[in-house]
């Protein structure tokens, strides 16, 4: 790999940890306007630590005022307060004040906790008893985090109980005076007296504080380590959670301001919509219905073809699609061999059902070699008819995961995609290509072609990108929606998936249906999804682009009718093995 591609991965890299990281704060907040700034590097210490600092920053905003707190930090700061020490007890407090509040809500909590307390140990150790009386009084909390217990002289038990005690806080002033009062009494006991109580720290005015940038220290100490959020560590969240248990959580009112927030962040990471706001409405109330109440649907050309403006989430899908472009010609003699594959199987099976058959009848053309029969047998089938079946009354759907869990195979996927539209092509078969993935309440449905373009659409596949969750019941049943419309008389929705379906996104307050959607829950209700597409008369086929561990999803996804593709050099002969099947049953 040439340094220029070393830094694009990089580039993107640190753009889909970024995403994902707003992704699980607001989640875990609640709250549509929580702004953050990411830090990406510190994922690259521990996911435990990363994940869970996301975790309980996202707590603190939804439980107190982040901006107050931060606000209180700066005001000590200025005033002339030790930044390191004054930084570490603040997370202490904040850690003691959400730890229950969270962990009675996400069981898996406890145990990520516990595994980033560990992972805190381990680094840290050395410098935190180098910070004399703080260190020793985190060293003890982590202790008491990770099993319950700790060993501790008397004076540091004395701080440690009073430590916990914040997990009584009723709210942010209770934070605060707990953080005034250890960072006077342990770090520096003439603070008081040479600088202010804490009524005259909150007093400082913002003509005072007109010079110091306190935002970008919020940005950087209140919300730091949040950014480390990729799909296993999301997963780690939920790995203990016990799958009756759904979050239960008083109402918080989403402002119109903030929704639009939101659609505007949509727009500019996946480009505009080509569904008016009338049309998007209509089906959002026709389909996100059920386990998908409080979704909603983003149907979009991509970026790359309506962007608001040119920002780094542009730049990255343009990079993406040279990537994948790269890809295709490095591989280009056997993508030519599948397609020409492919479209040969489809086009030979389409041809055997227009071709003509004579089946002998009671009326027809009369069969001269039968006319002895007449008045002496019973057999009145002396007559030929000739039927013809018509090729043309096939379509197909192509739904690609475009998630985040798909990101090391996005340009194996993008060929896959490319050769199946183009072999249908070939084949002279209507079909649309569309590609999804979830990020908050929105599942994106990329648009690469629809059905009645010409071969040329097919190349848009390369612009295939693999971002955030996915929400796949609810994508295919957005699929079908449009596949059923269709006046071909047979239809096939093809599904490229790894078989883990996993978005933690509407698992927040104010929503109809606040089940986590991953694991068992979320494996049950795409497998119910494709049972019900199948029952509308649409065949269903899923082609395993995952994990060899996820194998057993799919199959209970899709059943047996799902295709492996271990190696790009079989897809013609496996996809082409099932889809000759259909056609050939489809009478």
């Amino acid at each position: 790999m040439s340094r220029t591609d070393e830094t694009y991965a990089e580039e993107e890299y640190r753009y889909e940890l970024e995403n994902r990281m707003r992704n699980l704060l607001w989640t875990v907040s609640g709250d549509y306007e929580l702004d953050v700034l990411p830090d990406v590097e510190s994922f690259r210490d521990s996911k435990y630590i990363s994940l869970y600092d996301a975790v309980k920053q996202g707590a603190f905003a939804r439980f107190f005022s982040k901006d107050d707190f931060g606000m209180y930090l700066v005001k000590k700061l200025y005033l002339g307060a030790e930044e390191a020490p004054l930084a570490a007890l603040a997370q202490m407090c904040v850690d003691q004040a959400v730890a229950d509040k969270i962990t009675a809500e996400r069981k898996g909590v406890v145990s990520l906790r516990r595994k980033a307390f560990e992972a805190i140990l381990d680094r840290d150790f050395d410098k935190l008893v180098r910070m004399k009386m703080v260190g020793r009084v985190k060293i003890a909390m982590l202790q008491e985090g990770i099993d319950g217990s700790y060993v501790a002289e008397k004076r540091v038990r004395e701080q440690v109980d009073e430590l916990l005690s914040v997990k009584d806080a009723a709210d942010t002033m209770d934070v605060i005076r707990e953080v005034d009062a250890f960072y006077n009494r342990l770090v520096d006991p003439e603070f008081e007296k040479e600088h202010g109580t804490l009524e005259q720290v909150l007093a400082v005015s913002a003509e005072d504080l007109r010079k110091f940038n306190w935002q970008d220290f919020l940005n950087e100490d209140a919300l730091e380590a949040a950014a480390q959020v990729m799909n296993q560590a999301e997963n780690a969240v939920h790995a203990d959670e016990d799958e009756t248990e759904r979050r239960k959580a008083g109402k918080i009112l989403i402002t119109e301001e903030a929704a639009q927030k939101m659609y505007s962040y949509i727009e500019l990471n996946y480009g505009r919509s080509y569904l008016s706001d009338a049309e998007q409405q209509r089906l959002n109330r026709r389909i996100c219905r059920g386990v998908h109440a409080d979704c909603k649907l983003y149907f979009t050309d991509g970026i790359l073809h309506d962007y608001v403006k040119e920002n780094s989430a542009y730049v990255i899908a343009g990079r993406v699609l040279e990537a994948n472009k790269r890809f295709y010609r490095q591989n280009q003699r056997v993508a030519r061999h599948n397609i020409e594959a492919l479209g040969n199987i489809l086009r030979r099976s389409l041809q055997a059902r227009s071709e003509e058959e004579r089946t002998e009848a009671a009326y027809g053309a009369i069969i001269p070699r039968k006319l002895w029969k007449a008045g002496r047998t019973e057999d009145v089938r002396l007559f030929q008819r000739t039927m013809k079946k018509l090729n043309t009354d096939f379509v197909v759907d192509v739904l690609m995961d475009a998630s985040g869990s798909q990101r090391n195979r996005q340009h194996l996927i993008a060929l896959q995609g490319y050769i199946l539209s183009s072999a249908l092509s070939r084949a002279g078969i209507p079909h649309r290509v569309m590609g999804f993935c979830t990020f908050w309440d929105y599942t994106v449905l990329h648009r690469f072609r629809e059905y009645d373009e010409g071969r040329e659409a097919d190349w848009r596949l390369m612009e295939f990108y693999s971002s955030s969750n996915n929400r796949d019941g609810l994508a295919l049943r957005a699929a079908a929606d449009g596949l059923k419309d269709r006046q071909e008389e047979n239809k096939i929705l093809i599904v490229l998936s790894d078989g883990r379906p996993n978005d933690l996104v509407v698992n927040r307050p104010n929503t109809r249906n606040p089940a986590v959607y991953t694991g068992e829950y979320a494996v049950k209700d795409t497998a119910s999804e494709v049972r019900r597409i199948r029952g509308q008369g649409i065949s269903v086929l899923g082609v395993f682009a995952g994990e060899e561990q996820d194998l057993m999803a799919e199959r209970r996804i899709f059943g047996k009718d799902f295709a492996y593709i271990r190696d790009i050099s079989t897809f013609a002969h496996v996809v082409g093995r099932y889809l000759k099947k259909q056609v050939d049953e489809m009478d």
